[in-house]
């Protein structure tokens, strides 16, 4: 199925498609800053066995619109809970990696009846100090994309991946050239100005946290708060960076489907 839209509350237009059987359960997947659902690629194969996948593009991302301005991340959740809304689906199985463990969480606190159970990657409560985005967000509206693309390959993969594995590196590169920068800088408000730290213990939904090894971006110590804050939550741990998805594409999918059994 190709990608199709729908408009949300504040006017802004969000990609998604689905894949898999119709009568399957629906598995909803929220992409990382900087990529979109084409991420999800590496994971396809098997969670289309199992489920219904619903893929979307954040705002700012991808096929979806990028509004001009600071986004938030009660938005970006909101984007979630309308999409869901305009499909007239109930609930789903949720899996964000980053960002998209982001929204995760404010849906597990926000929403958490719109969730059977989630998956936080790679992400955090607080990715501080609002300093770092600000500087971020003033680049890449000045010189767009391509300075932030190299450091980011860097941050995401461990040294030796993305010369032992160019297909699976090459089109990571190729979302973050993509992106528009006005929709990359949006999202980075969106996490300068999040802190879930105080509502993390909010979360009653059973959760699968998964936390890369080596990376330098959100920490075996922000997964184990995620996991020790939740009522029911367990954590697994992967020899790989930021985009563990990409770097441990089976070991990861293996552990998405044993959670959501």
């Amino acid at each position: 199925m190709d990608k199709q839209t729908v408009i949300v509350g504040d006017g802004c237009r969000i990609a998604y498609r689905f894949d898999g059987p119709a009568s399957a359960p629906v598995l909803m997947l929220s992409n990382s800053l900087g990529t979109d659902m084409t991420m999800w690629a590496p994971q396809m194969a098997a969670f289309t066995e199992h489920f219904r996948v619903l893929r979307y593009d954040s705002r700012g991302h991808g096929g979806s619109a990028s509004p001009p301005g600071a986004y938030s991340m009660d938005r970006l959740g909101r984007d979630a809970v309308e999409l869901l809304d305009a499909l007239d689906i109930g609930q789903v199985d949720f899996c964000g990696l980053s960002k998209g463990g982001m929204i995760g969480q404010w849906l597990a606190v926000r929403a958490p009846e719109r969730l059977h159970r989630l998956v936080l990657a790679n992400t955090a409560a607080y990715m501080g100090p609002p300093s770092n985005w600000q500087a971020r967000i003033e680049g890449v509206l000045k010189d767009g994309m391509a300075p932030l693309a190299e450091g980011s390959i860097t941050r995401w993969f461990t040294p030796a991946f993305p010369a032992s594995d160019l297909a699976a590196v090459a089109p990571v590169r190729a979302m973050l050239l993509a992106n528009d920068p006005v929709g990359y800088a949006g999202c980075c408000a969106a996490i300068r100005d999040m802190d879930q730290r105080p509502t993390a213990g909010l979360n009653r939904t059973p959760t699968l946290v998964i936390a890369g090894s080596e990376d330098p971006s959100t920490s075996i110590a922000d997964a184990r708060f995620l996991t020790e804050s939740a009522r029911d939550a367990r954590l697994v741990t992967l020899k790989a960076a930021h985009l563990s998805n990409v770097e441990q594409a089976k070991p990861f999918a293996t552990a998405v489907l044993h959670f959501l059994g």
